[in-house]
């Protein structure tokens, strides 16, 4: 079976649950099973996956107080450390960071990172209202640009209470959008730009941005955001970006990827545990028989591209599954 890496895999622990979430209203209006390592790990088998990278979910840690989000953190990130020690040819894992607390931020990445030794970040869309472009976030992201890390970006529900008043899961629209929102706000306050050796890693096929792609051309073309001159254009800034096929996974997705981004830029994800486990399944074997892909490109999306972003994979990616 081909080696297979699941970038987009979140670790729900009961302490990170009550800290977060309320029981009968769920943030983004799905209530995911308890999480647990060993329904992990009996998931992972199940679907033929090798390693899971695993990351916190939305709303992520900051709830209002500074102090508390930064004690959150680094008990969600220790425990993700101590998962990919017990298990390192099972488990990876992506720092979660006290945003907007950029100091806190800053503290915890180099923690994360260094002591830790996890394999990049997560970041949310916005981070109680302020996208990932706001100039506050500047020194964070110079010392991921520093690092070269690799940077996950995970949708959060948007601030504008509008957003949510059809009563639909914000899995359905609100999330792709603000997964939008945030390549904007990243691409158009030349953050990109500025962080040229950050590996950037969107969700969901980075929400509606291979459909609109032809939109942000007209607007590149017509002038019309300032700044241009200090970046590249949305199509060559898309195809250095990598996106996941967490409930993307669909034939007209990936021609669409392949058209937009490249498929040597995209990476497999299953959204575990909030995508219903016998479609977290499906969606690798989907990949896995897609008529859309060539050999190659199915192994390279399944887990050899992770295994790029992520050196320390590439030992298991020669070893029997």
């Amino acid at each position: 079976m081909t080696f297979t890496v699941d970038i987009h895999h979140h670790m729900l622990p009961d302490f990170f649950w009550r800290a977060t979430n309320e029981g009968d209203q769920p943030v983004g209006g799905i209530a995911p099973p308890p999480w647990s390592r060993a329904s992990t790990l009996s998931f992972l088998d199940d679907a033929g996956i090798d390693v899971a990278i695993t990351s916190v979910s939305t709303p992520g840690v900051h709830t209002g107080d500074d102090a508390r989000a930064g004690a959150l953190a680094r008990r969600c990130n220790e425990l993700a450390a101590e998962l990919t020690r017990g298990r390192p040819d099972r488990f990876g894992g992506f720092a979660c960071l006290p945003l907007p607390d950029v100091d806190g931020a800053l503290n915890e990445l180099a923690y994360a990172l260094d002591d830790l030794r996890l394999d990049g970040v997560v970041l949310f869309s916005n981070a109680r209202g302020s996208y990932l472009g706001d100039p506050r976030f500047a020194p964070l992201f110079d010392e991921l640009q520093r690092r070269q890390a690799v940077v996950f970006v995970h949708p959060n529900p948007s601030p504008d209470p509008s957003a949510h008043a059809l009563g639909l899961p914000d899995s359905l629209i609100d999330y792709p959008a603000d997964t939008t929102r945030a390549i904007a706000s990243l691409l158009y306050s030349n953050t990109f730009a500025r962080t040229p050796d950050v590996r950037y890693v969107f969700a969901h096929a980075g929400g509606t941005v291979p459909y609109l792609a032809g939109r942000f051309a007209i607007i590149d073309q017509m002038g019309v955001i300032p700044g241009a001159q200090a970046r590249a254009t949305a199509a060559d800034t898309f195809r250095r970006l990598y996106w996941d096929t967490a409930l993307s996974w669909g034939d007209p997705v990936l021609r669409m990827l392949r058209e937009v981004v490249g498929i040597d830029h995209v990476l497999f994800g299953s959204d575990y545990p909030y995508l219903r486990r016998d479609l977290a399944v499906s969606c690798r074997e989907h990949i896995e028989g897609s008529p859309e892909l060539t050999e190659s490109e199915r192994r390279a999306i399944l887990g050899g591209t992770a295994a790029k972003l992520i050196p320390r994979l590439a030992s298991l990616l020669s070893q029997p599954s």
